[in-house]
């Protein structure tokens, strides 16, 4: 696929019509998307085709801190809960800002066999709050 260009402009969750609607996305043990729900193919602009059997972090923006990332890893792998605000880099290069929710799951044998993730939109309020910090994160792992 081809390195999508990061455009300063945000999509809300308004302007692609999934305002109450859950954003959902399945991924396997090692990050890779299983399943996406339709709200997420409009908010993200892609096809299912285009994400089921690529890395999740195909819709990562690069504002986003490596440091957010690896908190996030290290929750799940312990078969915890994490929340958390992520910035998504569009397939158009647009970007759009959610609250991840993300658990594992796991088989009717007990055994984790991947995580679900779950979103929704953030206050503005928040949005401001993270871009501030992960600005501030991220010029510091640049150094």
């Amino acid at each position: 696929m081809p390195k999508i260009v990061p455009l300063n402009e945000e999509v809300t969750f308004e302007e692609v019509g999934v305002v109450g609607r859950p954003i959902i996305s399945k991924t396997d043990l090692k990050g890779i998307i299983t399943f996406v729900n339709s709200a997420f193919c409009k908010l993200a602009g892609y096809d299912k085709s285009e994400l089921v059997g690529k890395p999740h972090n195909l819709v990562r923006h690069p504002d986003m801190p490596k440091a957010a990332f690896k908190k996030l890893w290290e929750t799940i792998e312990k078969n915890e809960q994490w929340r958390g605000f992520v910035k998504n880099l569009r397939k158009d290069g647009k970007y759009y800002w959610v609250e991840a929710t993300i658990q594992p799951m796991f088989d009717e044998n007990g055994n984790k066999v991947g995580y679900i993730s779950a979103r929704k939109p953030v206050s503005e309020k928040d949005k401001e709050k993270y871009e501030k910090l992960y600005k501030e994160l991220t010029q510091k792992e640049e150094k």
